[in-house]
């Protein structure tokens, strides 16, 4: 695993170099596609170099993390709705390349056992893009997830529910209690792994990510056992690291050519 510790705005820029890396060395890349706060930088910068710098995503097919269940289709909090509005409207993907799980879907269970074979069918994914809440999880994988979990519904935690409660007006009651999420097992099946967080907030749950014992309590410290994970903070949310002096000498020793 990969700690860069830098700014903001710096990390966001990176997250991004890693896509276009992927997207112009295969046209027909596979994107995991996330939402929340996190990625939000990252999605403006991808925006600005395809209008700017031409960077086409044609040929590229993504995959979103997770929807909520039972949000009616127009629901501007609806994650297909928030994905199409912070990134894909905003390049070229074509018609029908972005997927997610159906959370209005009759048959919950048969929806997410077909959305897993989408991925399965795509190739599987390329670069898959991450957050991660207060209480460490990723997509909507709660504290008690299976480590081994595959897409499927699962019920929020209060404590979830509160953190998004400011995307529905500061209405904890107006936040879905379900969803539809990729598994952790699933999450791990990709091949390069990015995760932002910023501000003191996700502190620590990035101690917890990338200095802890890897539990079910704290489902992103599955990372731990992916090949190729990136892991990228600020300073406050790097502040509860223990070796965050480490991390940045690292990182600063790096040659230029590496990459992420």
């Amino acid at each position: 695993m990969e700690v860069v510790i830098a700014p903001a705005e710096r990390l966001a820029v990176l997250a991004a170099d890693a896509v276009e890396k992927v997207v112009r060395s295969r046209p027909e890349a596979v994107l995991g596609l996330a939402t929340g706060s996190s990625p939000l930088r990252v999605y403006d910068e991808l925006a600005r170099r395809h209008r700017e710098d031409g960077l086409s995503f044609a040929g590229v097919k993504a995959f979103m993390l997770d929807e909520y269940v039972g949000l009616p289709a127009e629901h501007p909090e609806r994650y297909r709705n928030v994905i199409e509005t912070e990134i894909a409207s905003r390049v070229d993907f074509a018609e029908g390349a972005v997927q997610g799980p159906d959370g209005n879907a009759a048959d919950l269970v048969a929806a997410c056992a077909a959305y897993e074979e989408s991925i399965a069918a795509a190739g599987g994914v390329d670069l898959q893009i991450l957050g991660i809440g207060t209480d460490g999880h990723i997509a909507f994988n709660e504290p008690g997830s299976s480590l081994a979990s595959r897409t499927r519904i699962k019920t929020l935690t209060a404590q979830t529910r509160e953190d998004n409660a400011r995307f529905f007006g500061d209405d904890v009651d107006q936040v879905p209690r379900h969803c539809l999420t990729q598994g952790l097992a699933t999450i791990m099946s990709a091949r390069h792994l990015v995760l932002l967080a910023t501000g003191k907030g996700k502190a620590e749950a990035v101690h917890q990510l990338v200095e802890g014992p890897i539990s079910a309590l704290w489902p992103a410290t599955i990372m731990q056992m992916h090949p190729h994970a990136t892991v990228l903070v600020d300073d406050a949310a790097a502040s509860r690291l223990q070796l965050g002096d480490y991390y940045r000498q690292t990182y600063a020793s790096k040659p230029d050519w590496q990459g992420l």
